[in-house]
């Protein structure tokens, strides 16, 4: 397999997040919280890094969501709603591929009620019709 950088289309990180929101929902089926919780925090990451690069950001490997968020606000202040959608969706990350001390906690309704207000923020993010 020939080695290539990342792609700089918003169109080809789109993809891949839908990738990432199915997974989310096959997770669900299977009650395994964390896991989806860290593909929920996949496809935001995807769809920010789409969202930037469609305004010209340079990509940067960077994973915790509310950092890529402050880069997006210098393109819209609106999506500043969304700020602790992208805190909490952000732990999910390390909850799933690192142990801990204790358990996270997280449940499969937490899961679905962050996929709720996800939806609208990739909506605002894009222009999508509600």
């Amino acid at each position: 397999m020939k080695k290539t950088g990342n792609s700089l289309y918003p169109e080809d990180w789109k993809k891949v997040a839908e990738k990432d929101w199915s997974r989310v929902k096959v997770m669900l089926g299977e009650e395994d919280a964390e896991a989806a919780g860290y593909f929920l925090q996949q496809a935001l990451e995807k769809h920010l890094k789409a969202f930037l690069l469609q305004h010209g950001w340079k990509l940067k490997k960077i994973h915790t969501l509310h950092t890529l968020l402050d880069d997006a606000l210098k393109y819209d202040q609106t999506l500043e709603s969304f700020s602790e959608l992208c805190e909490r969706v952000s732990g999910y990350y390390f909850s799933d591929r690192y142990p801990q001390l204790i358990a996270s906690g997280l449940t499969c309704e937490d899961i679905k009620k962050d996929m709720e207000e996800a939806q609208q923020f990739i909506k605002v993010m894009f222009g999508e019709p509600e």
